[in-house]
C-alpha cells in the first residue's frame, strides 16, 4: 500500500474570459488521484474539510478507489490556491492556507492512519514549508522505520513563505531523507543550483542523503532519471496540443511510481536497495510512462490523470 500526505487545495484557476474555475488539486492531492487512476491501492491520511469543497474531494477521490486514513472531516475549510497563467499555459500561484483542513492534523494523528502494508510514503510540496516541516519529517521517520521507500515531490512555492532561507534550507534536509525525488528545473533555481548540467545537480543532491532516485522534469525539454551510477534522459513529445501545465509534473511522478510499483522496485523493505539496483532498460521505461502521463495531463484542462491503460499507450508512441 502507498500512502500520502501533503495538501488537499481548491485551485481557482484563470480563464481566457477572465472568470476563475474552481478546480480540485494540491501536488499531493493530484499525485494522489494520479495514482489511484494507475491501478495502485493508495491511502490518503491527511483530513478533508466538512465544506462544499470537502464533500467534493470525498466524491472524487472516493470514487477513484482512494482509501482515506482520516475518519471524520475538518472543521476548517479547505485551502485555496488562486492560478493565473501565462500566454504559455504556465501557472502562478497565490495560496490561502491559514486554518485549513488538509493541515488539520499532528504528526502522531497521521502516523496513527499508516496501512498496516506500508510500502511507500510520498509527501512534499506545502508540507515542506517551515511551519509543517518537522511535522512532515516526523511523519517520514516513522514510514523509515516501518520499512516503506520515501518518495518527496520538492514543488517548491516560494511565495508562500516569508523567510525564503529557511523554507529552502527546510526543503533541502526533506529530500536528504528521500529515496525518490522529483524537482522541476524552477525548483533548483529556487534552491540556487547555479548548474544546468543534471550530473552535477545530482552529485550534490546525492551528497549526504540517502537519495537513490532522482527524477528532474525540464518542461518541453523533457525529463531526466539520475541514479548514482546511471543517467538517462528522454525529450518530450512533440506537437502536443497543451491546454494547461498544471498537474503535470504530479502525474508525471505519478506514472514514475506507478512503474516502479509494478515491476516490483517498492516492496515493503527492500525498496531502497531494490531502487540501487535499477537497470538501465528499467529506467528507460519508467521515464517513458512518467513522460507519458505529463504529456496527456497537459491535453485537458486541470489535473485529469490518465490511467495506466492510456499512458502506457502513449508511452509506446514516444
Amino acid at each position: 500500500m502507498i500512502a500520502t500526505t501533503g495538501e488537499a487545495l481548491v485551485d481557482l484557476i484563470e480563464q481566457p474570459d477572465g472568470r476563475f474555475q474552481a478546480c480540485l488539486g494540491g501536488s499531493v492531492c493530484n499525485f494522489t488521484l494520479g495514482l489511484a487512476r494507475q491501478g495502485l491501492p493508495v491511502t490518503y491520511l491527511n483530513p478533508l474539510s466538512h465544506d462544499k469543497f470537502g464533500q467534493q474531494f470525498l466524491s472524487l477521490l472516493s470514487d477513484n478507489k482512494v482509501s482515506l486514513g482520516a475518519e471524520l472531516a475538518s472543521g476548517f475549510p479547505t485551502s485555496l490556491a488562486v492560478v493565473s497563467l501565462d500566454a504559455y499555459g504556465s501557472p502562478t500561484y497565490a495560496f490561502h492556507r491559514q486554518a485549513v483542513a488538509d493541515r488539520d492534523s499532528t504528526d502522531t494523528q497521521l502516523i496513527a492512519r499508516f496501512p498496516a502494508q506500508l510500502a511507500l510514503l510520498h509527501t512534499g510540496g506545502l508540507s515542506l514549508v517551515p511551519d509543517d516541516l518537522e511535522k512532515t519529517l516526523a511523519v517520514v521517520a516513522a514510514a523509515r522505520v516501518r520499512g516503506a521507500t520515501i518518495s518527496i515531490d520538492a514543488n517548491l512555492r516560494p511565495l508562500v513563505v516569508a523567510d525564503q532561507d529557511t523554507y529552502i534550507a527546510g526543503v533541502k534536509r526533506a529530500i536528504a531523507q528521500a529515496d525518490i525525488v522529483k524537482v522541476s528545473d524552477e525548483d533548483l533555481r529556487v534552491l540556487g543550483f547555479g548548474s544546468d548540467d543534471p550530473a552535477q545537480i545530482a552529485a550534490s543532491l546525492f551528497a549526504d542523503s540517502a537519495l537513490q532516485l532522482i527524477a528532474l522534469t525540464q518542461g518541453a525539454q523533457g525529463a531526466v532519471l539520475l541514479t548514482r551510477t546511471c543517467q538517462l534522459a528522454l525529450p518530450a513529445p512533440a506537437a502536443l496540443t497543451v491546454v494547461d501545465t498544471v498537474g503535470a509534473g504530479d502525474c508525471f511522478h505519478a506514472g514514475l511510481i506507478a512503474y516502479l510499483e509494478n515491476a516490483g522496485k517498492l516492496v515493503q523493505h527492500q525498496g531502497a536497495q531494490a531502487l540501487a539496483q535499477l537497470a538501465p532498460a528499467l529506467l528507460e521505461g519508467a521515464l517513458r510512462h512518467a513522460i507519458a502521463a505529463a504529456s496527456l495531463n497537459i491535453t485537458r484542462s486541470g489535473c485529469n490523470p490518465a490511467s495506466w491503460e492510456e499512458t502506457a499507450a502513449f508511452a509506446g508512441t514516444i
